[in-house]
C-alpha cells in the first residue's frame, strides 16, 4: 500500500528551484503536472477512478525549513535512473550527499544516491530491485 498522496516541500525562490526539480524528476520519468509562479509540481495526482498515484510539490516559502534529518526519498524503478537523477541533480545545482550505491544496513538490494538541492533540501532516489542483467 502506497502510503504517501502528495507531499510538499519549500525553498526560497521557485526560480533557482525550476531547473533541479525538472532535472531530477526527469531522470526519475516523473511528469511535471503544473508550474506557477509560486509552485511546481510533479507526478500524478488522484482522482475518484484512481487514487492510487502520488505527487510532490515545492512551493516557495520565505520560511523554508532545511532541517537535516528532514528528506524527501523518490522511488526510481532502475539503478540507472538513480545514477542519472544523482548526476542531473548535480549539473543543476546541487550538492553530493552521498554517490550512487548498495545501502546494505537497510536490505539487500538498495540502491541509493543522495542529494542537496541548491537550498539544502536533502533529497534522495532509491531503486529498491536487483541489478537488471
Amino acid at each position: 500500500m502506497l502510503v504517501l498522496d502528495h507531499v510538499s516541500l519549500s525553498v526560497p525562490s521557485i526560480d533557482a528551484a525550476r531547473a533541479f526539480y525538472d532535472a531530477v524528476m526527469d531522470a526519475l520519468g516523473v511528469a511535471k503536472v503544473y508550474d506557477r509562479a509560486d509552485a511546481l509540481g510533479y507526478g500524478v495526482r488522484c482522482n475518484a477512478i484512481e487514487d492510487f498515484h502520488s505527487c510532490i510539490a515545492v512551493y516557495q516559502s520565505s520560511e523554508a525549513n532545511l532541517d537535516s534529518k528532514r528528506h524527501w526519498c523518490f522511488k526510481a524503478t532502475t539503478r540507472v535512473q538513480v545514477r542519472t537523477f544523482y548526476s542531473a541533480g548535480l549539473a543543476h545545482g546541487g550538492k553530493d550527499d552521498g554517490p550512487p550505491g548498495l545501502r546494505p544496513q537497510y536490505h539487500q538490494h538498495y540502491y541509493g544516491a543522495f542529494l542537496l538541492d541548491p537550498f539544502g533540501n536533502r533529497v534522495e532516489a532509491v531503486c529498491h530491485r536487483a541489478e537488471e542483467v
